[in-house]
């Protein structure tokens, strides 16, 4: 009976420890809005792209640095803090036009899972524009390495990619040249920078 007893607390022992490690290994960082944007470019009359970015960023991640693919990250956009440089063009993106803001004022994103295959890592979920969810594939470069900033904060920071079809998500309206041609391009191209602080 006391070896048996012996025998079990030397099991517990060695799964508390792994639990520990393995729990170890998970960190929980929060997107710093301050340094972070997600920017768009987008085809103008065929001829030229526009670029933007929404200048608010929200968002968290779980970091496993065991194996990076069983991490998660969800992050929210504040869609009226577009900004091309124009307030005229932002005002009709802003409006029901596009982005309709009053009825839909933010954009999600949430990891389902996440894939590494031959170095490439890319995050698989659910992007929400408009009310409508479409599943995208974002082609992430980072995260870099844990960096120490003079504030006493631990950051660290990736960047990703994507390209969607704005019709995907509801988002039909636009105008047609003389030629046939449409002002606004269907395709939008992505880029997403963000800079997490680890939380303490």
């Amino acid at each position: 009976m006391l070896k048996t007893a012996k025998w079990t607390g030397a099991i517990s022992a060695v799964t508390l420890f792994a639990s520990l490690s393995a729990l170890a290994q998970i960190s929980n960082w929060t997107i710093d809005p301050n340094h972070s944007t997600a920017q768009f470019t987008v085809r103008h009359m065929a001829i030229s792209n526009v670029s933007g970015n929404f200048t608010k960023v929200t968002g968290s991640a779980v970091l496993s640095e065991k194996d990076i693919t069983q991490s998660q990250v969800s992050a929210t956009i504040d869609v009226s803090s577009v900004d091309t440089r124009v307030e005229a063009r932002d005002k009709d993106l802003r409006s029901p036009h596009f982005f309709d803001v009053e009825k839909y004022p933010t954009m999600e994103f949430k990891s389902k899972r996440i894939s590494n295959a031959g170095g490439k890592l890319q995050v698989i979920g659910d992007l929400t524009i408009h009310g409508t969810t479409r599943e995208v594939t974002l082609d992430v470069e980072g995260p870099t390495p844990e960096l120490n900033d003079p504030w006493g904060n631990v950051r660290r920071g990736f960047s990703a990619t994507t390209t969607i079809n704005r019709k995907d998500f509801g988002l039909m309206y636009n105008n047609l040249l003389k030629t046939g041609e449409a002002v606004v391009g269907d395709n939008v191209k992505i880029q997403i920078d963000v800079e997490m602080v680890k939380k303490k």
